[in-house]
């Protein structure tokens, strides 16, 4: 709830900050404090300030080092923790920061942190270009990026943070830098994974890589039964496959999609959401393993623009509801894995309406991904052969312990089966003991610890998975 004191909170902020300053009450501060995740719908900031270059953020940084505070920092709203919006704190929105542009000739695409995977794909894709990303169209660049990125692209041209060349930041201590392997290396192996920790990103520099613009996509509904026999041997019939084509395994209860029977609305499917970016004439060819393994009982994959592709899955994750979600890195998918999985989903809350629900996703890893070196930045990926992904969603705040149990305790049933280190952007943070692990070798932890207080001493960024409380 709103009080007297959270209005009048940091009123001596300053004036020559030139973007806008809303407070609880103002015009348009209700549109700005909406995240994707509104399980922390009560909570209410004291002030959002949205920037409106990297100088803005440098006035607010040294406005929060005068006054000993902290800062909270909202790019695209999609974190899974919904810290992006504290109650009663100062937060830098960085929404008006949209500018992008691409150089053709080299494939580097600059942007700003306030663009979404949505403006981006659209920019890039004027010049036939992709920078491999995020699955979720209204996801920010610059959350997305910070914690790692994977996405239909990760099997071609591995994470998001392998093909990102610089990051202009505001360090903590008030200054403006760029950083990159030639700058601040340091720096840079750190913000490729645990960025919201250390600095605030400003603008990013990536190599984009030749895709679409039409490629195939789409989804493919499976039985029980018939999910059952692709899990079996999904991952011999991929590393005989293409690089071009990804495979996100969904499993949920059937939502009511075109062309699915009336009678299997409800029950526990497998929709595998199929990506293949090279030629669109050599499509069935790329399927010829996969399809040896299963028959699904219905197609809904065809010919498809890129941008239509990186928003499939736009309809699984709606904003605005309330999430929970956890999991970490599978190393291998199997038929016993799959029915384990399946009876989760088949014990889930019965959902109450289009985008109330749980799933477990898998998304493809593996290739380049995998071929990365561990230690080249703080992203880890170690035995990543597929995330796994455990959400829920619902309407009401009434219903969270139902929801929320339903994900802890898939995380329980699941844990065997993973291996320990995972990708913060896709899990609610599980406490001090799994962040000391989730980035893998302690050698890493400590060097990412080190980074945190040497860039960050006071803590000045602690609204996430906080590496100096971890610590």
């Amino acid at each position: 709830m709103t009080s007297e004191s959270t209005i009048q909170k940091y009123g001596d902020f300053p004036a020559n900050f030139k973007g806008p300053v809303l407070r609880p009450g103002d015009e348009g501060f209700g549109e700005s404090r909406a995240l994707w995740n509104m399980r922390h719908a009560g909570h209410t900031p004291a002030l959002i300030v949205q920037p409106l270059d990297p100088q803005d953020v440098v006035v607010a940084v040294e406005y929060v080092r005068r006054n000993g505070t902290t800062i909270a920092v909202r790019s695209g709203g999609h974190g899974v923790d919904a810290h992006a919006m504290p109650h009663d704190a100062l937060v830098i929105d960085t929404t008006k920061l949209k500018r992008i542009s691409v150089d053709a000739a080299t494939g580097r695409a600059s942007l700003e942190a306030g663009v979404l995977l949505g403006e981006m794909d659209a920019a890039t894709q004027e010049y036939g270009l992709v920078v491999p990303a995020g699955v979720v169209s209204d996801t920010g660049v610059a959350g997305l990026a910070l914690g790692g990125g994977i996405g239909h692209l990760s099997r071609r041209f591995g994470a998001t943070v392998d093909n990102l060349l610089s990051i202009d930041v505001v360090t903590m201590d008030g200054v403006a830098r760029s950083v990159s392997a030639d700058s601040e290396p340091d720096l840079f192996w750190g913000m490729r994974g645990a960025g919201h920790n250390l600095a605030i990103a400003t603008s990013f520099t990536f190599q984009a890589h030749k895709v679409g613009p039409q490629v195939v996509s789409g989804v493919l509904v499976y039985t029980r039964e018939e999910a059952m026999k692709l899990c079996a041997g999904i991952d011999e019939a991929m590393r005989r496959t293409s690089r071009d084509l990804s495979i996100s395994s969904v499993f949920a209860q059937a939502p009511p999609l075109p062309g699915l029977p009336p009678e299997l609305i409800g029950t526990p499917l497998l929709l595998a959401v199929v990506v293949y970016t090279g030629p669109v004439e050599d499509y069935d060819a790329a399927m010829k393993e996969i399809n040896s393994l299963a028959t699904p009982m219905a197609n809904m994959v065809a010919p498809k623009t890129w941008c239509e592709t990186n928003s499939l899955l736009d309809l699984f994750q709606p904003s605005g509801r309330r999430y929970h979600s956890g999991g970490g890195y599978l190393p291998a998918m199997s038929d016993e894995l799959a029915q384990i999985v399946l009876d989760r989903v088949g014990a889930a809350p019965v959902p109450t309406g289009p985008v109330t629900g749980c799933l477990i996703g898998f998304p493809m890893l593996g290739g380049a991904l995998q071929e990365a070196d561990e230690d080249s930045c703080v992203f880890s990926r170690v035995g990543s052969a597929f995330v796994c992904e455990m959400v829920a969603m619902w309407g009401s705040g009434s219903a969270d312990e139902e929801y929320m149990s339903w994900v802890d305790d898939s995380i329980e049933a699941l844990a065997p089966y993973l291996t320990g280190t995972g990708y913060i952007n896709l899990t609610a943070d599980r406490g001090p003991e799994w962040l000391r692990t989730v980035y893998g070798s302690p050698q890493k932890w400590e060097r990412l610890v080190e980074l945190k207080r040497k860039w960050d001493p006071d803590n000045i960024l602690a609204h996430n998975k906080n590496v100096l409380h971890a610590a």
